[in-house]
């Protein structure tokens, strides 16, 4: 059954990621500058070190990412009041996009939904448990890799 979870989490990550190309290429977004912008909207306002950090990129990279983000209208970048550093800003997402967000992720939120009432509560807390151990497990080995 081990093979059989994942295999599963496989054709899942590959799925996952069709449907974050093909969103991407609704609101001209690149998977890296989506990743970016749902950290930011997740866990922020961030500073643009800690984005890379969480995002697993090099610090330089982020430029032209946030450089995307933010001519698209997706981030505001501010200046953090209590840095000594002038140069220091904060990411912060513009929130009043996010409805174009939920908009194409209607379909795949109205599928998930559907999808959970067929579980019981009970069944729905091992699932959500494997998944959170799972989130864990990838970012685990995705820093053991970046390590080297």
């Amino acid at each position: 059954m081990t093979a059989d979870v994942r295999e599963a989490l496989r054709d899942l990550n590959i799925q996952l990621s069709l449907l974050n190309r093909r969103f991407g290429g609704r609101v001209e977004l690149k998977d890296v500058d989506w990743t970016c912008l749902d950290l930011i909207n997740r866990d922020g306002p961030l500073s643009p070190t800690t984005l890379a950090r969480r995002a697993g990129l090099h610090p330089a990279t982020m430029t032209g990412i946030l450089d995307r983000l933010e001519k698209g209208g997706w981030i505001v970048r501010e200046r953090d009041p209590e840095s000594s550093d002038r140069r220091a800003v904060t990411l912060r997402s513009v929130r009043e996009r996010n409805s174009e967000l939920f908009e194409l992720f209607a379909g795949m939120n109205n599928r998930m939904d559907s999808l959970c009432t067929r579980y019981s509560v009970a069944e729905l807390e091992v699932i959500a448990d494997f998944l959170q151990r799972t989130g864990v497990a990838g970012r685990e080995a995705a820093e053991e890799l970046a390590e080297g």
